[in-house]
């Protein structure tokens, strides 16, 4: 690990900095993104550069510039990391400080090498291709890339230690939001043509053409109802009692909220940047003539065939059409079983989703609008199950990597004097209790969040659907960190509006 070591690193600030700092360094890190993102890599021809939107959304990238890579080397070297030491392929105790601290240093170092090895991906894939085709242009770009994807990880490094929360949640946030924005409104460099979807509605009823309308209207209504469905999901918890234990008896009863998704939205980003990843492969395999993951349209890049095209959202107007209102429904109902009734929600829900999808089904006939292709159907059954898995796995992984297992918990509490009301003080009676809940939780929030990413593509709604999932829960993750660290240093007039 000395070649780690020796890798420049952010130091960390000499005492622990108050809520203006770390705004301030979270706002400079935001504008250095903003500013990667428009400036263009020298030596290539903008017209010919590949259409990858869902890469870009899950990466926080934008192809073409100094934020190519986004946060791509840092989320793959994770991903790769952790599926070496989740099966033991590298034998490392993360609980052991020592490996611990290897494996944050390989982490970082891999992410590097990923730096260049992406780049190289890129250019060769024909995603970003140069300017004349020659070799000197062709490295040059590559260098320019990677030297990108150097500076995200140093600005990930002053955001985790200086601002707040992480530069990888930062940068997907800030993505997904610009990406919202300029479709609603559009902008001069917008990518409505110009005006955007709320030109397009008035335009359109303008017109006269109510149908136009409404179609253009969809991907807003698909946008709230991700944003509703995600705040809800982000709200479900399990509370396990807990008191403080000292030599004079216990005090301080209260509820330990163990989370619902808890692992929070790190699955979901591992399982798109794995996906995103593949989408980068398979170009370059078909680059190359070995077109074994699938083939790709010229134009817009949209997979065509092969294991690719049944892990990608289908474009469907009927798909769409049924999927909003099948959700809706689907959570009305859920909502209302688990008020009125405490019981049968599953029940509730699958029968809300079925009068969801014929209502959506009626309106397709009304309108004489396309249907649903078969094959649509089966492509959105794959890239759900995938997503599921997927996030049940890394999910599974992220626990132990990250010390949120029964046992690591278990000993937090022995350090801060925690016991459960009715358990002798002993850390390994508690982590029996915790038992009951952490793997579950473990696996049942991993398919969860899975479900809900995938659901949330499936609508069409702006940003994509996992990017909207994955905004909403880092905002509200930033929210906690700062009523949890810095509550009294927060206005009296503001507080009284956010707590």
């Amino acid at each position: 690990m000395n070649l780690a070591n020796n890798i420049p690193s952010v130091a960390k600030p000499p005492i622990k900095p108050n809520l203006r700092e770390k705004m301030k360094w979270t706002g400079i890190m935001l504008v250095i993104f903003f500013i990667l993102g428009s400036i263009t890599v020298w030596g290539i021809d903008p017209s010919k550069i590949a259409q990858f939107t869902f890469l870009e959304i899950v990466f926080g990238s934008k192809l073409g510039s100094l934020m190519t890579l986004g946060i791509g080397p840092i989320v793959t070297a994770s991903i790769i990391l952790q599926l070496l030491v989740g099966s033991k392929i590298i034998g490392w105790n993360l609980q052991d400080k020592g490996d611990k601290a290897k494996f944050t240093a390989s982490q970082k170092l891999l992410a590097i090498a990923f730096c260049f090895i992406e780049g190289a991906a890129y250019v060769l894939a024909g995603a970003i291709p140069p300017a004349g085709g020659g070799l000197e242009i062709a490295l040059i770009v590559i260098m320019q890339i990677a030297a990108g994807g150097i500076l995200v990880l140093f600005m990930d490094e002053v955001v985790s230690k200086w601002g707040i929360g992480s530069g990888i949640s930062l940068f997907i946030a800030a993505g997904v939001s610009k990406t919202i924005f300029i479709r609603i409104f559009g902008l001069p460099f917008g990518e409505e043509g110009g005006g955007g979807i709320i030109y397009s509605i008035v335009t359109s009823l303008g017109a006269g053409d109510p149908t136009t309308a409404f179609l253009s209207l969809l991907p807003l209504i698909a946008t709230f109802s991700v944003f509703i469905i995600a705040i809800f999901a982000q709200a479900m918890k399990i509370e396990v009692p807990m008191a403080f234990s000292m030599p004079f008896g216990k005090f301080g009863s209260r509820k330990w909220p163990l989370k619902f998704l808890y692992t929070s939205n790190i699955p979901v980003i591992l399982m798109a940047a794995l996906i995103a990843n593949l989408q980068v492969m398979a170009r370059v395999f078909e680059s190359r003539g070995f077109a074994i993951l699938g083939t790709h349209d010229a134009t817009t890049g949209a997979a065509t065939s092969g294991l690719m095209y049944f892990l990608t959202v289908p474009q469907s107007v009927g798909l769409l059409i049924v999927t909003v209102p099948a959700g809706i429904f689907a959570l009305l109902f859920g909502y209302m079983a688990s008020r009125l009734l405490g019981k049968f929600v599953i029940r509730s829900t699958l029968l809300g989703a079925i009068v969801g999808a014929v209502f959506g089904y009626a309106i397709i006939n009304f309108y004489a609008l396309p249907g649903v292709v078969g094959l649509d159907i089966i492509r959105s059954l794959t890239y759900m199950a995938a997503f599921i898995i997927g996030s049940m796995v890394f999910s599974m992984f992220w626990v132990n990597t990250a010390g949120m297992d029964s046992h690591t918990v278990a000993e937090q509490f022995k350090t801060y004097s925690i016991m459960i009301p009715g358990f002798r003080h002993d850390p390994r009676i508690i982590e029996r209790v915790l038992e009951r809940y952490i793997p579950a939780l473990t696996i049942l929030g991993g398919a969860l969040i899975g479900l809900l990413a995938s659901y949330a593509d499936l609508t069409g709604a702006l940003g994509t659907g996992t990017g909207i999932l994955l905004t909403v829960m880092i905002i509200y993750q930033f929210y906690e960190q700062i009523m949890n660290q810095h509550y009294e240093e927060i206005p009296e007039s503001i507080r009284k509006v956010i707590a």
